[in-house]
């Protein structure tokens, strides 16, 4: 588990641990793709969650877990709301929007769970088997 600050620093320390961690795990050729992931996701809990959580020091969390066959991203936010893809409007060179769009295109699965009293977990899945 790695908190992550809201800043530059802070998601450059994000992708530097999931990095390090999946490099751990020899799963290096998944790093890229996982990386992508885990910006997306923290990207997203800073732009929506953040700005709506209680006062004091916004906590976001970045989570990774390796499981036979998969490996599970988790970014933990103080958010209560649903995340919520951004419809496509076709336009490749939309700089703000597709967060989610990315995740679900590289993710297996993805979804999020509420973390009463407040806040949610966002999670991706990503397989680790070699594909043919």
């Amino acid at each position: 588990m790695l908190r992550i600050a809201c800043s530059a620093e802070g998601f450059a320390r994000a992708r530097v641990f999931t990095r390090e961690t999946l490099s751990g795990w020899s799963l290096d050729r998944h790093a890229d793709d996982a990386v992508l992931v885990v910006t997306e996701l923290a990207a997203n809990a800073v732009a929506h969650a953040v700005p709506s959580a209680a006062a004091g020091a916004p906590e976001i969390r970045l989570g990774l877990s390796l499981e036979p066959g998969h490996l599970t991203l988790t970014v933990s936010d103080p958010g209560d709301d649903e995340p919520v893809p951004t419809p496509s409007d076709g336009s490749a060179l939309r700089e703000h929007g597709r967060g989610l769009c990315i995740v679900d295109a590289l993710a297996d699965d993805w979804g999020w769970t509420p973390r009463p009293p407040a806040g949610k977990t966002v999670w991706a899945t990503l397989t680790t088997r070699h594909l043919p």
